[in-house]
């Protein structure tokens, strides 16, 4: 490969995390010109704390350490999904906010997945299992180990899935925001207030 070309491949590092209160799992993959390749996944194992706000904190500490030990360039993260109890969603939702706080500390920008999302992304269908999930990021990342937790496969998908969809999260930054980007390539979709 020549120097030239050897410049043009661009090198980035995301960090996908799948909140939980219970089981947090993240990922980590490596974008070199059009190749992904992996560098790290494990759970943040909760269970055995009963404060939640011990686990906000165990949260925030746990995702600020993998900040500042592999400097991602971005980070994605799963979306809470619709779920039948309340203080269950609030829980999760405070979840993926610690983690998102810790990467908005260190001005990382953000991306947010739901979880049909990145399934249809990784195995071409909406409604694949969390085996099934873990089998393709296994496959397209040439892993041969598969954790305990599934959440850590799950959590790589997340960062295949922000990779594969070809999101920027630096899109808009200096430029407005996304809405108003929206706005403006938008118009016919835009209805004046009353």
């Amino acid at each position: 490969m020549h120097q030239r070309d050897l410049a043009l491949e661009s090198e980035r590092i995301i960090l996908g995390i799948d909140p939980g209160t219970q089981i947090l799992g993240y990922g980590l993959i490596r974008i070199i010109g059009k190749r992904a390749e992996f560098i790290d996944m494990g759970v943040l194992n909760l269970r055995k704390e009963r404060d939640h706000f011990k686990k906000l904190q165990l949260i925030t500490e746990n995702v600020t350490a993998l900040i500042e030990r592999f400097s991602p360039d971005e980070l994605a993260v799963e979306a809470p999904f619709y779920g039948v109890n309340p203080q269950t969603m609030l829980k999760l939702g405070r979840a993926q906010g610690a983690a998102i706080a810790s990467a908005l500390l260190k001005d990382i920008p953000v991306c947010e997945y739901a979880p049909r999302s990145v399934k249809l992304a990784i195995t071409g269908r909406g409604s694949a299992s969390k085996e099934q999930v873990a089998m393709m990021v296994k496959s397209m990342l040439n892993i041969d180990i598969l954790p305990e937790f599934l959440d850590a496969t799950d959590a790589l998908a997340i960062a295949m899935c922000h990779y594969l969809t070809g999101k920027n999260a630096l899109a808009g930054r200096g430029n407005g925001t996304s809405w108003e980007n929206f706005v403006k390539n938008n118009p016919d979709r835009i209805k004046p207030s009353k």
